[in-house]
Protein backbone atom coordinates (compact mmCIF):
# COMPACT_ATOMS: atom_id res chain seq x y z
CA UNK A 1 0.00 0.00 0.00
CA UNK A 2 1.26 3.25 -1.15
CA UNK A 3 2.48 5.60 1.81
CA UNK A 4 2.61 2.94 4.54
CA UNK A 5 6.06 3.30 5.45
CA UNK A 6 5.72 7.18 5.26
CA UNK A 7 2.37 7.09 7.81
CA UNK A 8 4.30 4.59 9.83
CA UNK A 9 7.48 7.05 10.40
CA UNK A 10 5.00 10.32 10.61
CA UNK A 11 2.61 8.77 13.09
CA UNK A 12 5.34 7.61 15.72
CA UNK A 13 6.74 11.56 15.13
CA UNK A 14 3.46 12.79 15.83
CA UNK A 15 2.85 10.01 19.14
CA UNK A 16 6.20 12.07 20.97
CA UNK A 17 4.50 15.43 20.37
CA UNK A 18 1.03 14.10 21.67
CA UNK A 19 2.60 13.09 25.21
CA UNK A 20 3.88 16.61 25.33
CA UNK A 21 1.64 19.27 27.39
CA UNK A 22 3.66 21.88 25.59
CA UNK A 23 5.73 21.88 23.18
CA UNK A 24 9.00 24.42 22.83
CA UNK A 25 10.55 25.70 19.74
CA UNK A 26 12.95 22.64 19.98
CA UNK A 27 10.40 19.99 19.91
CA UNK A 28 8.68 21.49 16.93
CA UNK A 29 12.12 21.59 15.18
CA UNK A 30 13.17 18.26 16.11
CA UNK A 31 10.07 16.66 15.05
CA UNK A 32 10.39 18.44 11.64
CA UNK A 33 13.71 16.90 11.13
CA UNK A 34 12.70 13.49 11.86
CA UNK A 35 9.25 14.65 9.19
CA UNK A 36 11.87 15.80 6.66
CA UNK A 37 13.83 12.98 7.07
CA UNK A 38 10.41 10.33 6.59
CA UNK A 39 9.74 12.54 3.43
CA UNK A 40 12.53 12.47 1.68
CA UNK A 41 13.01 8.39 2.32
CA UNK A 42 9.76 8.66 0.76
CA UNK A 43 11.04 9.86 -2.35
CA UNK A 44 9.50 13.07 -2.25
CA UNK A 45 11.74 15.92 -4.28
CA UNK A 46 14.05 17.67 -2.10
CA UNK A 47 12.86 21.19 -3.06
CA UNK A 48 9.16 19.99 -2.55
CA UNK A 49 10.42 18.76 0.82
CA UNK A 50 12.58 22.38 1.79
CA UNK A 51 9.32 24.23 1.60
CA UNK A 52 7.03 22.24 2.95
CA UNK A 53 9.00 22.05 6.23
CA UNK A 54 9.76 25.71 6.39
CA UNK A 55 5.92 26.44 5.70
CA UNK A 56 4.71 23.81 8.77
CA UNK A 57 7.74 25.73 10.53
CA UNK A 58 6.47 29.17 10.60
CA UNK A 59 2.97 28.12 11.30
CA UNK A 60 3.89 25.84 14.07
CA UNK A 61 6.72 27.89 16.07
CA UNK A 62 3.79 30.97 16.33
CA UNK A 63 2.34 31.60 19.54
CA UNK A 64 -1.24 29.95 19.00
CA UNK A 65 0.46 26.88 19.02
CA UNK A 66 3.20 27.25 21.59
CA UNK A 67 0.59 28.29 24.03
CA UNK A 68 -1.90 25.99 23.39
CA UNK A 69 -3.34 22.92 25.59
CA UNK A 70 -2.98 20.45 23.09
CA UNK A 71 0.15 21.80 20.62
CA UNK A 72 0.41 18.19 19.60
CA UNK A 73 -2.82 17.95 17.85
CA UNK A 74 -2.27 21.40 16.41
CA UNK A 75 0.99 20.45 15.12
CA UNK A 76 -0.47 17.44 13.34
CA UNK A 77 -3.65 19.65 12.06
CA UNK A 78 -0.90 22.03 10.69
CA UNK A 79 0.96 18.88 8.67
CA UNK A 80 -2.36 18.34 7.39
CA UNK A 81 -3.04 21.54 6.03
CA UNK A 82 0.04 21.81 4.35
CA UNK A 83 0.18 18.58 2.92
CA UNK A 84 -3.37 19.23 1.45
CA UNK A 85 -2.04 22.59 -0.44
CA UNK A 86 1.02 20.32 -1.62
CA UNK A 87 -1.10 18.23 -3.49
CA UNK A 88 -3.21 20.36 -4.44
CA UNK A 89 -6.21 21.87 -1.63
CA UNK A 90 -8.82 21.16 -4.23
CA UNK A 91 -10.42 18.12 -6.11
CA UNK A 92 -10.18 19.01 -9.80
CA UNK A 93 -12.84 17.41 -12.18
CA UNK A 94 -11.53 16.60 -15.89
CA UNK A 95 -13.01 19.75 -18.42
CA UNK A 96 -15.02 18.58 -21.07
CA UNK A 97 -17.24 20.10 -23.41
CA UNK A 98 -20.62 20.06 -23.52
CA UNK A 99 -22.70 16.56 -24.19
CA UNK A 100 -23.40 18.29 -27.98
CA UNK A 101 -19.60 18.91 -28.35
CA UNK A 102 -16.77 16.53 -29.38
CA UNK A 103 -14.02 16.83 -26.37
CA UNK A 104 -10.48 15.04 -27.29
CA UNK A 105 -8.25 13.85 -24.45
CA UNK A 106 -4.54 12.81 -25.28
CA UNK A 107 -3.48 10.43 -23.11
CA UNK A 108 0.33 10.19 -23.07
CA UNK A 109 3.33 8.24 -21.05
CA UNK A 110 6.07 6.32 -20.94
CA UNK A 111 5.96 2.17 -22.22
CA UNK A 112 4.90 0.09 -19.44
CA UNK A 113 3.20 3.13 -16.98
CA UNK A 114 -0.32 1.27 -17.35
CA UNK A 115 -1.26 4.20 -20.10
CA UNK A 116 -3.35 1.70 -22.84
CA UNK A 117 -4.97 -0.04 -19.46
CA UNK A 118 -5.67 3.24 -18.05
CA UNK A 119 -7.42 5.04 -21.17
CA UNK A 120 -9.94 1.95 -21.31
CA UNK A 121 -10.86 2.84 -17.74
CA UNK A 122 -11.18 6.23 -17.87
CA UNK A 123 -13.15 5.94 -20.86
CA UNK A 124 -15.56 3.56 -18.79
CA UNK A 125 -16.23 6.05 -16.44
CA UNK A 126 -17.27 8.93 -18.68
CA UNK A 127 -19.56 5.96 -20.44
CA UNK A 128 -21.43 5.12 -17.17
CA UNK A 129 -21.75 9.07 -16.46
CA UNK A 130 -23.54 8.95 -19.66
CA UNK A 131 -21.17 10.10 -22.00
CA UNK A 132 -20.24 8.66 -25.55
CA UNK A 133 -16.38 7.66 -25.88
CA UNK A 134 -14.51 6.10 -28.17
CA UNK A 135 -10.96 5.40 -28.05
CA UNK A 136 -8.41 5.76 -31.00
CA UNK A 137 -5.97 3.33 -31.43
CA UNK A 138 -2.76 5.25 -32.42
CA UNK A 139 -0.07 3.21 -30.86
CA UNK A 140 1.30 1.91 -33.92
CA UNK A 141 4.56 0.49 -32.75
CA UNK A 142 4.13 -1.45 -29.27
CA UNK A 143 3.28 -5.00 -30.36
CA UNK A 144 -0.46 -5.93 -29.55
CA UNK A 145 -0.89 -2.31 -28.29
CA UNK A 146 -3.88 -1.70 -30.54
CA UNK A 147 -5.21 -5.61 -29.30
CA UNK A 148 -4.99 -4.68 -26.37
CA UNK A 149 -7.00 -1.51 -26.42
CA UNK A 150 -9.80 -3.62 -28.56
CA UNK A 151 -9.89 -6.14 -25.32
CA UNK A 152 -10.36 -3.70 -22.75
CA UNK A 153 -13.28 -1.86 -24.53
CA UNK A 154 -14.63 -4.27 -25.49
CA UNK A 155 -14.73 -4.95 -21.31
CA UNK A 156 -16.10 -1.45 -20.51
CA UNK A 157 -18.58 -1.09 -23.55
CA UNK A 158 -16.84 1.32 -25.43
CA UNK A 159 -15.78 1.37 -29.04
CA UNK A 160 -12.82 1.26 -30.75
CA UNK A 161 -11.28 3.11 -33.38
CA UNK A 162 -8.17 1.65 -35.73
CA UNK A 163 -6.52 1.87 -38.73
CA UNK A 164 -4.05 -1.15 -38.09
CA UNK A 165 -0.13 0.08 -37.88
CA UNK A 166 0.21 1.39 -41.44
CA UNK A 167 -1.32 4.75 -40.81
CA UNK A 168 0.34 7.34 -39.15
CA UNK A 169 -0.55 8.25 -35.49
CA UNK A 170 -1.73 11.74 -36.49
CA UNK A 171 -4.01 10.77 -39.57
CA UNK A 172 -5.70 8.00 -36.93
CA UNK A 173 -6.40 10.73 -34.73
CA UNK A 174 -7.95 13.27 -37.52
CA UNK A 175 -9.43 10.27 -38.77
CA UNK A 176 -11.06 9.10 -35.18
CA UNK A 177 -12.57 12.59 -34.54
CA UNK A 178 -14.28 12.42 -37.61
CA UNK A 179 -15.48 9.06 -37.02
CA UNK A 180 -16.68 9.82 -33.84
CA UNK A 181 -18.64 13.17 -35.32
CA UNK A 182 -20.43 10.31 -38.15
CA UNK A 183 -21.43 8.36 -35.25
CA UNK A 184 -22.63 10.59 -32.39
CA UNK A 185 -19.81 10.19 -29.85
CA UNK A 186 -18.73 12.94 -27.93
CA UNK A 187 -15.85 11.99 -26.01
CA UNK A 188 -12.70 11.07 -28.08
CA UNK A 189 -9.57 9.44 -26.06
CA UNK A 190 -6.28 9.50 -28.07
CA UNK A 191 -4.15 6.33 -27.02
CA UNK A 192 -0.89 7.29 -28.18
CA UNK A 193 2.80 5.35 -28.07
CA UNK A 194 4.79 5.16 -25.33
CA UNK A 195 8.69 4.96 -25.32
CA UNK A 196 10.85 3.38 -22.49
CA UNK A 197 12.24 6.28 -22.21
CA UNK A 198 11.68 10.16 -23.20
CA UNK A 199 12.85 11.06 -26.75
CA UNK A 200 12.96 13.94 -29.22
CA UNK A 201 11.03 11.69 -31.66
CA UNK A 202 8.31 10.81 -29.61
CA UNK A 203 7.73 14.15 -28.49
CA UNK A 204 7.88 15.40 -32.43
CA UNK A 205 4.75 13.25 -32.76
CA UNK A 206 3.00 14.34 -29.60
CA UNK A 207 3.22 17.99 -30.83
CA UNK A 208 1.97 17.20 -34.68
CA UNK A 209 -0.80 15.31 -33.27
CA UNK A 210 -1.63 18.27 -31.06
CA UNK A 211 -1.16 20.58 -34.37
CA UNK A 212 -3.54 18.12 -36.51
CA UNK A 213 -6.60 17.89 -33.44
CA UNK A 214 -8.06 19.96 -31.44
CA UNK A 215 -6.93 18.39 -28.40
CA UNK A 216 -8.72 19.79 -25.61
CA UNK A 217 -7.15 18.24 -22.85
CA UNK A 218 -3.88 16.39 -22.42
CA UNK A 219 -3.58 13.76 -19.39
CA UNK A 220 -0.34 12.39 -18.63
CA UNK A 221 -0.16 8.66 -17.28
CA UNK A 222 2.97 7.98 -14.60
CA UNK A 223 3.41 4.95 -12.74
CA UNK A 224 3.96 6.03 -9.01
CA UNK A 225 6.11 3.50 -8.18
CA UNK A 226 9.18 5.25 -10.47
CA UNK A 227 9.28 7.77 -7.18
CA UNK A 228 11.44 10.54 -8.23
CA UNK A 229 11.61 9.37 -11.83
CA UNK A 230 8.06 10.24 -12.56
CA UNK A 231 8.21 13.81 -11.32
CA UNK A 232 11.13 13.96 -13.44
CA UNK A 233 9.17 12.53 -16.64
CA UNK A 234 5.46 14.72 -15.89
CA UNK A 235 8.58 17.75 -15.72
CA UNK A 236 9.87 17.23 -19.54
CA UNK A 237 6.32 16.07 -20.92
CA UNK A 238 4.81 19.26 -19.63
CA UNK A 239 7.74 21.27 -20.76
CA UNK A 240 7.73 19.82 -24.51
CA UNK A 241 4.47 18.99 -25.22
CA UNK A 242 1.90 21.04 -22.12
CA UNK A 243 0.25 18.70 -20.02
CA UNK A 244 -3.14 19.19 -17.89
CA UNK A 245 -3.62 16.89 -15.67
CA UNK A 246 -1.76 13.63 -14.65
CA UNK A 247 -2.55 9.79 -13.73
CA UNK A 248 -0.52 8.16 -11.07
CA UNK A 249 -0.98 4.46 -11.84
CA UNK A 250 0.26 1.69 -9.00
CA UNK A 251 -0.18 3.47 -6.31
CA UNK A 252 -1.67 0.35 -4.53
CA UNK A 253 1.72 -1.24 -5.11
CA UNK A 254 4.77 -0.96 -2.43
CA UNK A 255 5.60 2.81 -3.41
CA UNK A 256 7.00 5.23 -1.32
CA UNK A 257 4.40 7.44 -2.59
CA UNK A 258 7.10 10.49 -3.11
CA UNK A 259 5.70 11.21 -6.94
CA UNK A 260 2.17 12.39 -5.36
CA UNK A 261 3.26 14.57 -3.64
CA UNK A 262 5.97 16.22 -5.86
CA UNK A 263 3.98 16.30 -8.85
CA UNK A 264 1.78 19.00 -8.36
CA UNK A 265 4.75 21.42 -7.41
CA UNK A 266 7.04 20.47 -9.95
CA UNK A 267 4.80 20.61 -13.07
CA UNK A 268 1.93 22.82 -11.61
CA UNK A 269 -0.72 20.25 -13.05
CA UNK A 270 -3.52 18.69 -10.69
CA UNK A 271 -3.33 14.78 -10.34
CA UNK A 272 -6.51 13.81 -11.24
CA UNK A 273 -7.13 10.00 -10.60
CA UNK A 274 -5.13 7.20 -9.22
CA UNK A 275 -4.60 3.96 -10.57
CA UNK A 276 -5.58 1.90 -7.66
CA UNK A 277 -5.44 -2.10 -9.08
CA UNK A 278 -5.73 -3.81 -12.05
CA UNK A 279 -9.10 -4.30 -12.26
CA UNK A 280 -11.06 -1.99 -14.86
CA UNK A 281 -13.04 -0.42 -12.34
CA UNK A 282 -9.61 0.59 -9.95
CA UNK A 283 -9.36 3.92 -10.67
CA UNK A 284 -10.40 6.53 -8.46
CA UNK A 285 -10.58 10.48 -8.70
CA UNK A 286 -8.15 11.92 -6.59
CA UNK A 287 -8.81 13.95 -3.05
CA UNK A 288 -5.78 16.01 -1.75
CA UNK A 289 -7.30 15.98 1.35
CA UNK A 290 -8.35 12.17 1.62
CA UNK A 291 -4.72 11.27 0.44
CA UNK A 292 -3.46 13.79 3.51
CA UNK A 293 -5.58 11.99 5.87
CA UNK A 294 -4.26 8.23 4.98
CA UNK A 295 -1.15 9.52 5.06
CA UNK A 296 -1.19 11.02 8.34
CA UNK A 297 -3.00 7.59 9.28
CA UNK A 298 -6.63 9.04 9.89
CA UNK A 299 -8.05 7.17 7.74
CA UNK A 300 -10.48 7.89 4.26
CA UNK A 301 -14.01 6.52 5.49
CA UNK A 302 -15.63 9.00 2.54
CA UNK A 303 -14.00 6.95 -0.41
CA UNK A 304 -14.84 3.30 1.70
CA UNK A 305 -18.13 4.16 1.99
CA UNK A 306 -18.16 5.61 -1.83
CA UNK A 307 -16.42 2.34 -2.92
CA UNK A 308 -18.77 -0.05 -1.24
CA UNK A 309 -22.08 2.03 -2.39
CA UNK A 310 -20.83 2.01 -6.36
CA UNK A 311 -22.97 -1.16 -6.94
CA UNK A 312 -25.49 -1.10 -3.98
CA UNK A 313 -28.90 0.75 -4.65
CA UNK A 314 -30.84 2.49 -1.83
CA UNK A 315 -33.37 -0.58 -1.74
CA UNK A 316 -30.66 -3.15 -1.95
CA UNK A 317 -29.34 -0.93 1.33
CA UNK A 318 -33.02 -1.09 3.12
CA UNK A 319 -33.41 -4.88 2.38
CA UNK A 320 -30.05 -5.31 3.81
CA UNK A 321 -30.55 -3.07 6.51
CA UNK A 322 -34.07 -4.82 7.43
CA UNK A 323 -32.13 -7.97 7.43
CA UNK A 324 -30.17 -7.48 9.43
CA UNK A 325 -32.52 -5.58 12.53
CA UNK A 326 -34.10 -9.39 11.83
CA UNK A 327 -31.00 -11.80 12.17
CA UNK A 328 -33.16 -13.06 9.18
CA UNK A 329 -29.85 -13.09 6.68
CA UNK A 330 -28.58 -16.38 4.76
CA UNK A 331 -25.23 -17.69 3.38
CA UNK A 332 -26.67 -16.06 -0.23
CA UNK A 333 -26.25 -12.39 2.10
CA UNK A 334 -22.84 -13.60 3.53
CA UNK A 335 -21.37 -14.73 0.25
CA UNK A 336 -22.83 -11.39 -2.07
CA UNK A 337 -21.17 -9.30 1.18
CA UNK A 338 -17.59 -11.29 1.14
CA UNK A 339 -17.43 -10.24 -2.52
CA UNK A 340 -18.13 -6.56 -1.77
CA UNK A 341 -15.11 -7.00 0.62
CA UNK A 342 -13.25 -8.19 -2.29
CA UNK A 343 -14.37 -5.47 -4.56
CA UNK A 344 -13.30 -3.21 -1.94
CA UNK A 345 -9.83 -4.58 -1.93
CA UNK A 346 -10.30 -6.87 0.34
CA UNK A 347 -9.32 -6.64 4.80
CA UNK A 348 -6.65 -4.94 4.00
CA UNK A 349 -8.05 -2.56 1.94
CA UNK A 350 -10.49 -1.65 4.12
CA UNK A 351 -8.59 -1.36 7.21
CA UNK A 352 -5.89 1.37 5.28
CA UNK A 353 -9.08 3.70 4.77
CA UNK A 354 -10.53 3.18 8.48
CA UNK A 355 -9.64 5.99 10.64
CA UNK A 356 -6.62 4.53 13.54
CA UNK A 357 -6.65 0.77 11.89
CA UNK A 358 -3.82 1.33 8.80
CA UNK A 359 -0.91 1.25 12.05
CA UNK A 360 -3.21 -1.80 13.67
CA UNK A 361 -2.18 -3.95 10.89
CA UNK A 362 0.50 -5.45 12.14
CA UNK A 363 -0.90 -6.90 15.09
CA UNK A 364 -4.35 -8.40 13.40
CA UNK A 365 -3.84 -11.43 11.60
CA UNK A 366 -5.43 -10.88 8.53
CA UNK A 367 -5.45 -14.22 5.53
CA UNK A 368 -7.40 -12.97 2.50
CA UNK A 369 -7.07 -16.71 1.08
CA UNK A 370 -9.19 -18.04 3.50
CA UNK A 371 -11.91 -15.95 2.23
CA UNK A 372 -11.75 -17.73 -1.20
CA UNK A 373 -11.99 -21.03 1.05
CA UNK A 374 -14.99 -19.39 2.75
CA UNK A 375 -16.44 -18.75 -0.35
CA UNK A 376 -15.84 -22.24 -2.06
CA UNK A 377 -17.17 -23.61 1.11
CA UNK A 378 -20.77 -21.81 0.83
CA UNK A 379 -20.33 -22.68 -3.25
CA UNK A 380 -20.45 -26.20 -2.32
CA UNK A 381 -23.81 -26.29 -0.32
CA UNK A 382 -27.04 -26.51 -2.10
CA UNK A 383 -29.96 -23.17 -2.85
CA UNK A 384 -31.67 -25.01 -0.02
CA UNK A 385 -28.80 -25.14 2.29
CA UNK A 386 -27.71 -21.65 1.68
CA UNK A 387 -31.33 -20.23 2.55
CA UNK A 388 -31.43 -22.51 5.19
CA UNK A 389 -28.41 -23.28 7.36
CA UNK A 390 -30.56 -25.60 10.25
CA UNK A 391 -30.27 -28.39 7.10
CA UNK A 392 -26.69 -28.21 7.55
CA UNK A 393 -26.50 -31.85 9.42
CA UNK A 394 -22.99 -34.08 9.91
CA UNK A 395 -23.75 -36.05 6.44
CA UNK A 396 -24.55 -32.65 4.63
CA UNK A 397 -21.21 -30.76 6.11
CA UNK A 398 -18.96 -33.96 5.09
CA UNK A 399 -20.25 -33.37 1.12
CA UNK A 400 -19.49 -29.40 1.58
CA UNK A 401 -15.95 -30.04 2.87
CA UNK A 402 -15.48 -32.95 0.12
CA UNK A 403 -16.51 -30.49 -2.46
CA UNK A 404 -14.44 -27.51 -1.25
CA UNK A 405 -11.55 -29.05 -0.90
CA UNK A 406 -11.38 -28.30 2.80
CA UNK A 407 -11.53 -30.39 6.12
CA UNK A 408 -15.02 -30.73 7.80
CA UNK A 409 -13.43 -29.32 10.91
CA UNK A 410 -13.44 -25.88 8.42
CA UNK A 411 -17.38 -26.53 7.28
CA UNK A 412 -18.20 -26.69 11.16
CA UNK A 413 -16.07 -22.89 12.20
CA UNK A 414 -17.57 -21.14 9.24
CA UNK A 415 -21.21 -22.16 9.90
CA UNK A 416 -20.30 -21.43 13.64
CA UNK A 417 -19.09 -18.20 13.03
CA UNK A 418 -22.18 -17.49 10.73
CA UNK A 419 -24.46 -18.73 14.05
CA UNK A 420 -22.45 -16.33 15.76
CA UNK A 421 -23.46 -12.91 13.89
CA UNK A 422 -26.41 -14.10 13.58
CA UNK A 423 -27.20 -13.70 17.44
CA UNK A 424 -24.91 -10.97 17.43
CA UNK A 425 -27.33 -9.02 15.65
CA UNK A 426 -30.29 -10.20 17.86
CA UNK A 427 -28.40 -8.38 20.41
CA UNK A 428 -27.89 -5.27 19.25
CA UNK A 429 -31.45 -3.53 18.59
CA UNK A 430 -30.44 -0.54 20.43
CA UNK A 431 -27.45 -0.18 18.03
CA UNK A 432 -28.98 -1.38 14.78
CA UNK A 433 -31.89 1.75 14.59
CA UNK A 434 -31.55 5.13 13.40
CA UNK A 435 -33.30 6.36 10.75
CA UNK A 436 -35.16 4.15 7.95
CA UNK A 437 -32.98 3.44 4.64
CA UNK A 438 -29.39 4.49 5.32
CA UNK A 439 -29.79 5.24 8.77
CA UNK A 440 -27.98 3.94 11.40
CA UNK A 441 -25.81 1.36 11.72
CA UNK A 442 -28.08 -0.90 9.97
CA UNK A 443 -28.15 1.77 7.62
CA UNK A 444 -23.89 1.81 7.40
CA UNK A 445 -23.93 -1.71 7.02
CA UNK A 446 -26.35 -2.61 4.37
CA UNK A 447 -24.28 0.00 2.78
CA UNK A 448 -21.15 -1.44 3.14
CA UNK A 449 -22.54 -5.17 3.31
CA UNK A 450 -19.90 -6.24 5.31
CA UNK A 451 -20.09 -9.72 6.83
CA UNK A 452 -20.81 -9.46 10.56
Amino acid sequence: MAFESLADKLQNVFKSLRGKGRLTEADVKAALKEVKMALLEADVNFKVVRDFIKSVQERAVGQDVLTSLTPGQMVIKIVNEELVKLMGSETKELVLKSANEITVIMMIGLQGAGKTTTTAKLAGKFKAKGRKPLLAACDIYRPAAIKQLQVNGEKVGVPVFSMGDTHSPVDIAKAAVEHAKKEGLNLVFLDTAGRLQIDEEMMEELVRIKEAVVVDQTLLVADAMTGQDAVNVAGRFHEKVGIDGVILTKLDGDTRGGAALSIRSVTGRPILYVGMGEKLSDLEQFYPDRMASRILGMGDILSLIEKAELDLSEEKAREMSQKLRKAEFDFNDFLDQMNQIKKMGGMSGILNLMPGMAQMKGNVDIDEKSMDRVEAIILSMTKEERANPSLLNPSRKQRIAKGAGVDIAEVNRIVKQFEQSKKLMKQLPGLMGGKKGKGGLAGMMGRMKLPF
